[in-house]
């Protein structure tokens, strides 16, 4: 069988309740972080996900029993809040050659009209 993702057994404790740990293999896949950041987007299962990640030392298997079994069956969707691209922090880190705490750091001294200058001597052009 291929590898579970963490969207595999989010699906399976919100809607499917199909139980897919069945070896010592499944246990290692099961990410509870990413299984309670997925569940913390619903009122009604915020609270077991907190759960949860207070009992962080429990292992996979029981955490996954505890949800697969307390969560009401529903199909529950979001989308997944991700880290907005600065356009300014990747020019820097592009023209500089700086990882992205250095830019960080030359961005807070850099002014608009240096951004601007950099702007043009990266531009490639083009549609």
């Amino acid at each position: 069988m291929a590898e579970m993702s963490p969207f595999d057994y989010i699906n399976s404790i919100n809607s499917s309740k199909k139980d897919l740990m069945e070896t010592k293999e499944d246990e290692k896949n099961y990410n509870s972080y990413i299984v309670n950041r997925g569940l913390s987007y619903f009122h009604d299962t915020v609270e077991y996900a907190n759960a949860m990640n207070q009992l962080y030392h429990l292992d996979s298997k029981l955490q996954y029993q505890y949800l697969i079994n307390i969560v009401r069956p529903r199909k529950r969707f979001s989308k997944w809040s991700k880290k907005k691209k600065d356009g300014d922090l990747e020019l820097v880190m592009r023209y500089f050659g700086y990882n992205a705490n250095k830019a960080k750091s030359a961005l807070s001294i850099l002014t608009p009209d240096d951004l601007k200058t950099i702007k043009k001597k990266i531009d490639e052009g083009g549609t």
